[in-house]
């Protein structure tokens, strides 16, 4: 086995920790987040949301089953760089492709091993997220602090045009309702979701404009998830604006959900640490029950701009009280902060997705059954 080589990681406020390299030997640079996730490392490796962050494990032991293309949720790693207590090439997974550090390596994937996460994720915790350096090739403090200091700040960062599709394509034919996704940085397990309701399904980049999509006669407008700052986005609130026009059925996830707010005129704030993790506790207040959830997002939309007249909060976090979920009084449509579709983590919220094919049933007034895969 080679040589550990040494590595360290300079946060932006002059923090800096020792450990070694793991992965692509090399530097990288963005915001540190981390997530509480306890397994599913590679889904969120591979997740478009986290486009251009720093990925922290709160779980320490990573690596241990290897990496499988099929728990990819793109065609590649989308974080910037990994962070974890304890990595290990070795895995123990009949199903695995390869070994996490051959996945890191083969896509260029910069990570530290050996740091104290729990100190930094408490320091993170305390101090807000703020940029970070990850580095094997320069070892010099100073140096790495500086050069966290004048990252790019993901506030007023507009990434979605970095991740979104290059063109037009189907991810499934189907007799079902025909759902049209605006792809901001879409995670491939909510595709599969859509696909498993027996939907058809066409995938819009980021940029096309509203008479394209619906020139494919859709039964419904599906708004992805995705990186940065929805605020930096007004052609895109515009276009949703246009959509919630037209009465077709709406469902927005994650970015999705915080465009749908800010086309009915609500606010929106970048949040002091964010939410990642597949244990969240969100109260659904219309059924009364808790659902355990999925969540990635560093921003969100604010609870005291809502107005009866524009929406209703339908579901609250009950960690932090911020605002999940919206059901809105001027479009025919809903939206939710959180990951009904997981992956990694628990299938509690899975039922938005039967509720939106509800709604496009009302509005084609059909059945609400269709055909899923293997029916």
């Amino acid at each position: 086995m080679e040589e550990p080589k040494p590595c360290k990681i300079a946060l932006a406020d002059g923090t800096v920790a020792e450990g070694i390299s793991v992965g692509y030997r090399g530097e990288t640079g963005g915001e540190l987040c981390f997530n509480t996730s306890m397994s599913g490392y590679q889904e969120i490796l591979t997740d478009p949301s986290y486009h251009g962050q720093i990925m922290m494990m709160t779980y320490p032991h990573i690596g241990n089953y290897g990496a499988m293309d099929a728990d990819m949720e793109a065609a590649r790693p989308m974080v910037a760089g990994l962070v974890v207590r304890s990595f290990t090439q070795r895995y123990s997974n009949n199903l695995a492709d390869e070994s996490l550090q051959s996945f890191m390596e083969r896509f260029k994937l910069v990570g530290i091993s050996g740091v104290d996460t729990r100190m930094l994720v408490r320091h993170i915790r305390a101090q807000g997220v703020m940029n970070a350096i990850i580095s094997a090739t320069d070892l010099d403090n100073e140096s790495l602090v500086e050069k966290a200091r004048n990252w790019p700040s993901m506030e007023g960062l507009e990434l979605a045009s970095r991740v979104t599709a290059k063109e037009p394509y189907d991810f499934c034919s189907a007799e079902g309702f025909r759902v049209a996704v605006l792809d901001y940085g879409v995670k491939q397990n909510i595709l599969r979701s859509f696909r498993h309701r027996g939907c058809a399904v066409r995938v819009f980049p980021a940029g096309t404009d509203l008479q394209t999509v619906l020139s494919w006669n859709p039964d419904g407008l599906f708004f992805s998830n995705g990186p940065g700052d929805p605020r930096a986005m007004p052609d895109q609130i515009e276009l949703v604006t246009e959509a919630a026009a037209t009465g077709l059925p709406t469902f927005g996830i994650c970015l999705g959900h915080q465009l749908m707010a800010l086309s009915q005129g609500l606010d929106v704030y970048k949040m002091y640490v964010g939410h990642r993790g597949a244990n969240h506790p969100v109260k659904n207040l219309d059924m009364g029950h808790v659902e355990v959830t999925t969540q990635n997002h560093g921003f969100a939309v604010q609870a005291e701009s809502v107005r009866d007249d524009i929406a209703r909060m339908t579901h609250v976090n009950l960690n932090d009280r911020t605002l999940e979920g919206l059901a809105y009084a001027n479009m025919n449509g809903f939206s939710v902060q959180y990951h009904p579709e997981a992956s990694p983590g628990p299938h509690d919220s899975d039922y938005l997705f039967d509720q939106f094919v509800d709604l496009m049933a009302a509005h084609r007034g059909v059945s609400t059954h269709v055909p899923k895969s293997g029916e």
